[in-house]
């Protein structure tokens, strides 16, 4: 078995357009939700999310290229690069052969499918572009990072909602602990904010028109959010003999399935998960300071989480601190972890902790350490992040500083 270290991450979501602008927010604070701009929000009941503002794809990839990537390909390419400029890899030869990407995403390319749905229903056109199926299928993310490095070892995309960017970084994990690989680019993207994206959420009566307020007794549901988050997970020796610079160890992952309802959460599924992932990392309960919670702001996965958290750390849950950055960036469905994953470096490398903004009053079900509205200096040794999606299917990554 292996040690797996990340050497590399890359972001762009509604908080910045990059890693530091990104924990730079976090750190203050801010919230990157507001009013979306997108054909016919006016129909919309909901018109907030966490929408990267300010992103000119022109200036970043030729018309080819942009015929061809789908916004979430777009923004996955651009956290890719990020990544693994920072990890100072090229790859080629045996290491080209050997390495892979693993993404999650949930929705695939939906701007395009709604672009697309608006031209042939609406416009009434009989066809359209010849690339629609390459640019909206879920792998076309990761297919295009493999080409864009040159990566050719294992390389596929994860689907499974709101926990599919863990379920990928599990999975690259894996195949670095085992072996199989020694560097693999994972993580995840999504982009549904348009019209339809947004119009198929509202049905589901889970969101937030004004704002999203994690474990406040006065929260009243979930923002969407978009982005991407991609990581450089290495081989722990290979990393030290190249003299990279490691951010973080990911130690450690469980995955378990409600097998009870499609959306309801499960505190046993998330507790199974929990404790899952701690014994995968050899870790104590006591060893945990941070966890960055799945929060969405919902009443059902807030008092869920809490109770699963409370009843697999016992005492020890009093001096735990629990973060939802959700409250800043928004629910990234399958990106979400990724990005989220971004938290948990920053208390592991940085001893910063980011905090649960829009807090206003306590719960009585969700009586832990929020770290409420302003993030919070500590010493954090290992650190949790959650992700527990509709399907009921949980996937928890455990992270130690190094």
């Amino acid at each position: 078995m292996h040690r797996v270290v990340i050497t590399g991450a890359g972001t762009i979501n509604a908080l910045g357009h990059n890693v530091p602008e990104t924990l730079e927010a976090m750190r203050e604070g801010r919230c990157g939700i507001g009013p979306i701009d997108i054909p016919d929000v006016d129909r919309l009941s909901i018109q907030i999310g966490g929408q990267v503002k300010g992103f000119e794809a022109e200036g970043l990839f030729n018309r080819q290229q942009i015929a061809l990537y789908d916004r979430f390909t777009q923004f996955t390419l651009v956290a890719a690069r990020e990544a693994i400029a920072q990890a100072g890899l090229e790859f080629s030869g045996d290491l080209a052969a050997k390495s892979g990407v693993v993404l999650g995403n949930s929705g695939g390319g939906m701007t395009t499918l709604d672009e697309n749905y608006r031209s042939v229903y609406e416009a009434g056109k009989n066809r359209v572009h010849p690339f629609v199926v390459p640019k909206l299928m879920n792998n076309a993310a990761a297919s295009h990072v493999s080409m864009e490095f040159n990566l050719k070892g294992p390389s596929f995309t994860v689907a499974s909602a709101c926990a599919s960017s863990n379920h990928a970084m599990a999975q690259a994990f894996q195949m670095v602990r085992s072996g199989m690989a020694p560097v693999m680019i994972t993580g995840g993207s999504e982009s549904m904010l348009c019209f339809g994206g947004v119009k198929a959420w509202e049905g589901l009566r889970v969101m937030s028109k004004d704002a999203c307020r994690p474990f406040s007794a006065n929260r009243n549901g979930m923002v969407q959010g978009e982005g991407a988050g991609v990581f450089v997970f290495e081989e722990y020796d290979h990393a030290r003999r190249r003299g990279a610079e490691i951010l973080a160890e990911v130690a450690g992952f469980a995955m378990s399935s409600d097998a009870a309802d499609i959306v309801m959460p499960s505190k046993q599924g998330a507790e199974r998960a929990i404790a899952g992932a701690l014994k995968d990392a050899r870790l104590n309960p006591t060893d945990v300071c941070y966890i960055n919670a799945h929060g969405t702001g919902t009443a059902a996965n807030d008092k869920t989480e809490c109770a699963a958290v409370a009843d697999v750390f016992g005492a020890q849950a009093d001096h735990l601190m629990i973060s939802s950055t959700k409250s800043m960036h928004g629910h990234l469905i399958g990106g979400t972890g990724a990005v989220e994953l971004l938290a948990c470096i920053m208390a592991l490398r940085d001893g910063v902790v980011a905090p649960t903004i829009n807090y206003d009053e306590p719960d009585p079900e969700c009586a832990l350490d929020v770290v409420p509205n302003v993030a919070r200096e500590a010493k954090v040794e290992a650190a949790l992040s959650n992700a527990f999606a509709f399907g009921g299917l949980n996937a928890v990554l455990a992270l130690k500083r190094i």
